[in-house]
């Protein structure tokens, strides 16, 4: 169940995320489980290895858990609490940790029996279709920062040896509401037997200040994603905040979505703000993931990308009004023979971009498990020149169409030429332009978006793309228009 790190108790709480090939090498969690009882979470029951029950507990004692966990030096869970309630992953997690007695009830377990490490990462994100009974990043953030809180207020008297200190591993989401209340848990985590480590941090509409106050109080050696959105940072808050992301040595991924970085911008002051987010970037050694999303990169990706040290496996570049030089070096460079997930979407590549695009496919398609073009303006005659590159992507699960102006003869044609790719098997596409009435040609994305279609006409594309995956013994491939299913992979679970 995972390699021995020395004695102790590892409680590994997962939210039924799906797991990389990093996971599956450590085990059911992507941590080094400890010799003993290890507790794993799956969405609706805790497992013990060597007590074989499968426990349902309820919320109400999870902080119990920490703050036991905090000042107790021996753990062991303790009988099962009675609930109706079966809710997921943290909502199941409840047992209570103390200072246990032997069989005869008067000597105490030695303390290299300590609970050591608490994980409760991977818990999914809210989303529309998340299971109504599966904690989410912001239940568990807040779950956590109270106890901490809490712990630091309450202290304890405990007498007798030294708490032994628990790692909680978590993964932490923010925002202007949460900002106070999450700084004050991470300082009050500092030196405390409750140790707070971040694994993803994900912060939204957070201004610059409070995002550096946070970053400087996570553990350089846990963080693995930062995740910056909606922030409205510009190129002259990225240059605040890259140093102090920059000092995280291992972090893998960086995602800086809508941060409306514009690096067209003429003024010197803008070119100098550019010039030493590059330089910083340069300071990462283990950067996998980089998301840009919004930012306007126009003419300027060779001088982002290689200013890394390695190459990327993930890159996403929605918004970024690339030309058709930016995708000609991405297709040179040697980020694209990595690539397992490429996100190019709201980038227009019905014109000069796309005889580029179709050679960035050809650099990537040994690689490229991944691949989101929604609204980027692809229409029959587009897709169809570029269908025998794309079906070269044999190891390609999942292609996002959304928001192009494709027709039911087009969709089909895409249908029956995927037919060589064994592993698809998630298609998200547009509504067919044969569904609407009176539209305009090219229609804009925002019309496709927005207008009405013929519910009548579209029953019976579904049914016919449904015979034909039928037909073509691909039932369990997802012809779908649901772009809110959650059904685009994360790079870690890649």
């Amino acid at each position: 169940m995972g390699r021995p790190m020395g004695g102790g108790y590892v409680i590994a709480v997962r939210g039924g995320a799906g797991r990389g090939a990093a996971d599956r090498e450590a085990g059911p969690v992507a941590v080094v489980a400890a010799v003993g009882p290890v507790a794993f979470m799956d969405k609706k029951t805790v497992v013990l290895r060597e007590l074989v029950h499968t426990w349902p507990f309820p919320l109400l004692s999870f902080q119990q858990l920490l703050q036991e966990c905090a000042h107790c030096s021996r753990a062991l869970l303790q009988e099962r609490p009675s609930t109706e309630s079966m809710q997921a992953v943290i909502l199941g997690l409840t047992a209570r940790l103390h200072t246990p007695e032997t069989e005869a009830g008067t000597q105490p377990l030695c303390r290299k029996h300590a609970l050591r490490v608490l994980d409760m990462t991977g818990l999914l994100d809210d989303g529309v279709e998340q299971d109504p009974g599966t904690m989410s990043m912001w239940d568990c953030t807040a779950a956590v920062a109270r106890t901490c809180i809490a712990q630091q207020q309450g202290g304890t008297a405990d007498p007798g040896p030294a708490p032994i200190p628990v790692e909680v591993r978590v993964d932490l989401r923010v925002n202007r509401a949460s900002y106070s209340f999450l700084r004050e848990a991470l300082r009050s985590s500092v030196g405390s037997p409750l140790r707070l480590c971040c694994r993803d941090l994900r912060a939204e509409d957070l201004p610059m200040r409070n995002t550096v106050a946070l970053l400087q109080l996570l553990d350089a050696g846990c963080l693995r994603r930062v995740d910056l959105r909606f922030n409205n940072l510009g190129l002259r808050g990225l240059s605040v905040i890259i140093p102090h992301v920059a000092r995280f040595q291992h972090l893998a991924s960086l995602r800086l979505h809508y941060v409306h970085g514009d690096s067209r911008q003429p003024s010197v002051d803008g070119e100098d703000n550019f010039r030493y987010f590059l330089a910083q970037m340069g300071r990462f050694t283990c950067l996998r993931e980089l998301s840009m999303g919004s930012s306007l990169l126009s003419g300027r990706l060779d001088q982002l990308l290689s200013t890394l040290q390695s190459p990327l496996e993930s890159l996403e570049l929605a918004f970024c009004a690339l030309l058709p030089e930016d995708l000609r070096f991405l297709a040179r460079s040697p980020h694209a023979v990595h690539l397992k997930k490429l996100d190019l979407s709201g980038n227009d590549l019905s014109g000069s971009q796309l005889e580029p695009f179709q050679g960035l496919l050809q650099a990537a398609a040994a690689t490229l498990l991944h691949l989101e073009l929604t609204e980027c303006q692809l229409a029959d005659t587009q897709l169809l020149a570029t269908l025998p590159v794309l079906t070269r992507c044999t190891s390609l699960r999942y292609l996002g169409l959304y928001g192009n102006p494709l027709s039911m003869a087009g969709l089909k044609e895409l249908l029956r030429d995927s037919v060589v790719q064994a592993e698809l098997r998630t298609v998200v596409h547009p509504f067919p332009v044969d569904c609407y009435e009176g539209l305009p040609w090219p229609p804009p994305a925002s019309v496709l978006l927005e207008a009405s279609i013929n519910e009548e006409k579209f029953a019976r594309v579904e049914a016919e793309l449904h015979q034909l995956l039928l037909a073509s013994g691909r039932a369990h491939v997802l012809w779908t228009t649901d772009i809110y299913g959650r059904l685009a992979a994360d790079y870690f679970s890649l």
